[in-house]
């Protein structure tokens, strides 16, 4: 091979390898990440989301769905499980479009396109102290260094401040990807399907526990470790929620208009290539969550790190 060809093979390695850099730097790589405790970055709001179990992987292509229903809007992920003591099946997830925040009113032609493709609608209230950060969302390679940077450092926030926060709130717009946990009122950041999923296991745990006094055999599986579990007790404790959540012809449109003017960086085609790499999403380094949680004594709370009893 001539020596110029050999130069020009050189190059173009040097070239790809300079750009594969900067597109990583670009992406976030060495973002600051300021982990803070104060106020949310977000108001109350009314969102359309789809419920889920399994694997959160698999999340990429409810937000995809989501955004392609309404561009404009932002997007938003809760993650309820810890997936290091939760198995994939049974980790639960709900994804979907911010449709108003604070005052603003829902679009009326986007809830009817939210509500054919079978969404609900829910809302979060606004409370006054969260654990939260931010990360640039400029790719789709920004959602993995997202993922990949952040939750390892919330853990180790929250573990050190020996703080009570959960369940872990993403929130995608602005060109940015904004994480947030509540640090107050949780109970009302669980949208009905991970009641509905509580109280079965807890009805579970009775079947099971009665059959084990009896001598009789249960074909009943539980899961430790699994969430919060919200019982009437817990809700008591908990400052009165106004949230409910309905098919949208009964609340409105998934979508907000209202603030679309403001628009959102998050592309449909990022979920797509990137779905396939939120694994890193249940490899989160949440550390030893093993510590007990004030509000559900009985339950390993993944968003607990600090281990209050």
């Amino acid at each position: 091979m001539p020596d110029w060809l050999n130069l020009c093979v050189v190059i173009s390695l040097l070239i790809g390898l300079v750009t594969v850099a900067g597109y990583i730097l670009y992406s976030g790589l060495l973002s600051d990440i300021i982990i803070l405790t104060g106020s949310p970055p977000i108001k109350k709001i009314t969102f359309a989301y789809k419920f889920k179990e399994g694997p959160y992987k698999n999340c990429g292509q409810l937000f995809k769905e989501s955004h392609s229903i309404g561009p404009k809007l932002p997007c938003i992920g809760i993650f309820y499980d810890d997936p290091k003591k939760v198995p994939g099946p049974q980790c639960r997830y709900a994804v979907g479009s911010i449709l108003s925040e604070g005052e603003n009113e829902a679009d009326e032609g986007l809830l009817k396109s939210y509500e054919t493709s079978g969404f609900n609608v829910f809302s979060f209230p606004e409370v006054t102290h969260v654990v939260t950060t931010s990360f640039p969302h400029r790719t789709f390679f920004s959602i993995l260094l997202g993922v990949r940077r952040v939750y390892p450092r919330l853990d180790h926030y929250i573990k050190e401040r020996r703080l009570c926060a959960h369940p872990f709130l993403e929130i995608y717009r602005e060109g940015q990807i904004q994480f947030m946990a509540p640090l107050a009122r949780q109970g009302d950041f669980y949208v009905p399907e991970v009641r509905q999923t509580e109280k079965s296991l807890s009805e579970q745990e009775e079947l099971h526990s009665d059959s084990e006094v009896s001598g009789a055999d249960s074909n009943s599986e539980c899961s430790s470790g699994s969430g919060v579990l919200l019982s009437d007790s817990r809700e008591t404790s908990l400052a009165g929620s106004s949230v409910r959540s309905v098919p949208l012809q009964d609340q409105g449109d998934p979508n907000y208009r209202g603030r679309g003017s403001r628009g959102t960086s998050f592309k449909e085609a990022d979920w797509e290539q990137a779905g396939g790499q939120q694994a890193d999403r249940e490899e989160w380094l949440h550390g030893d969550t093993n510590q007990k949680s004030l509000e559900a004594p009985t339950q390993e709370l993944w968003g607990v790190v600090g281990g209050e009893e």
